[in-house]
């Protein structure tokens, strides 16, 4: 069975930093276009960043350029997000998502490209 699994999310002062982790089952993430969202309270998802097959591409959206950094151990199977600086309106719950195996998908895909997702982890900064 397919499956991602987040975890590192937590309440953390504005500022400081957190390090989410996404670890893929039944699949490789090294074969898909995995990605990062986020979705606040009353707010529309929010796409966050993609990492390309096998470290083809990497994008982030301009709210976390520069704060947030993605990075995969294949040999763990796992997709990391390294988030330093972070703000207030950072506070969301954040989601991966890993494309179909080999999709061929933009370098940032819309989220109907993203054929799993997992199960989302809360991050919470204070002011």
């Amino acid at each position: 069975q397919l499956q991602l699994v987040e975890s590192g999310g937590g309440l953390v002062q504005s500022g400081g930093s957190l390090r989410l982790s996404c670890a893929g089952s039944g699949f490789s993430l090294n074969d898909c276009t995995t990605g990062w969202f986020r979705q606040a309270p009353g707010k529309e998802r929010e796409w966050v960043s993609a990492l390309g097959q096998s470290g083809g591409s990497l994008e982030y959206a301009d709210s976390v350029k520069g704060r947030f950094t993605v990075s995969r151990d294949s040999a763990k199977n796992t997709v990391y997000l390294q988030m330093n600086s972070l703000k207030p309106e950072d506070t969301a719950v954040y989601y991966c998502a890993a494309t179909n195996f080999r999709a061929r998908v933009p370098p940032v895909p819309r989220s109907g490209d993203y054929a799993y997702w997992g199960q989302g982890t809360q991050v919470t900064v204070s002011s």
